[in-house]
């Protein structure tokens, strides 16, 4: 009979079984890498302002046909610094900012209104890219809002009446039994606005434009806002 284990003999042990459980380093997550070399990105290629960078940029990715380029994660966060982030999908960008469209009462829209602030990332992988945009948030106008929810198949304006978004609900049966009486509230193909629906602009105060290069040592380029429609470019490490 072997003798009994003192504490830190059994903490120890502990310690080994745990080691013994981590994925060693040939793990194929960690093992998951690719050498960036599509592109550079020097300041003397780049335009005066941002949004005439990100223009291009864009245009770029449609004409790769990438699917949904207009895809960017969306980060918010509440007044106490707790964060969350989603996809959603830009719908308009100018030299006012960059616009999106959701339920006001959703968990992104109770975050925005309680500290108007918000990050984008477009990630367009194919072409080793990224756009940061971090700024101040707003709610667009109400026409802007009913011009755009006018465009949206006759499906999705429904569904913006029977969905409150983030909401918990008891099953997918409830939500289509919602679809189902909205459906019937509004039988023709004119479904108004709801009161609660709408879009938001994200008026960037600095914008990252990040291209992918061998050995991780990426070019990085930030437009900092710097008042009366003012930006200075910088160069960042990677």
């Amino acid at each position: 009979m072997g003798l009994p284990l003192y504490p830190s003999a059994r903490r120890r042990r502990r310690r080994a079984a745990s080691a013994s459980a981590l994925p060693p380093m040939s793990d194929p997550i960690a093992s998951l890498r690719l050498t960036y070399a599509h592109a550079t990105l020097d300041e003397g290629d780049v335009a005066a302002d941002p949004i005439t960078q990100f223009r291009a940029w864009f245009e770029a990715a449609r004409a790769s046909q990438l699917r949904e380029p207009n895809a960017m994660t969306l980060a918010t966060a509440t007044p106490d610094g707790v964060p969350s982030a989603r996809i959603v999908l830009l719908k308009g960008v100018d030299e006012r900012g960059f616009v999106f469209f959701t339920d006001y009462r959703s968990r992104k829209g109770a975050e925005l209104e309680a500290n108007p602030r918000a990050a984008l990332v477009f990630h367009w992988a194919e072409l080793e890219r990224q756009v940061r945009v971090s700024g101040h948030v707003e709610r667009v106008s109400r026409a802007e809002s009913e011009a755009y929810f006018a465009t949206r198949p006759l499906g999705s304006r429904v569904g913006a009446w029977a969905s409150h978004q983030s909401s918990v609900i008891a099953s997918r049966a409830e939500l289509e039994q919602r679809e189902a009486e909205v459906a019937a509230r509004f039988p023709g193909p004119d479904v108004p606005l709801p009161p609660h629906w709408g879009g938001f602009r994200v008026s960037p105060e600095g914008v990252e434009f990040w291209q992918g290069r061998p050995s991780r040592l990426h070019d990085r380029l930030r437009y900092v806002h710097e008042g009366e429609g003012g930006w200075r470019v910088e160069r960042l490490s990677p």
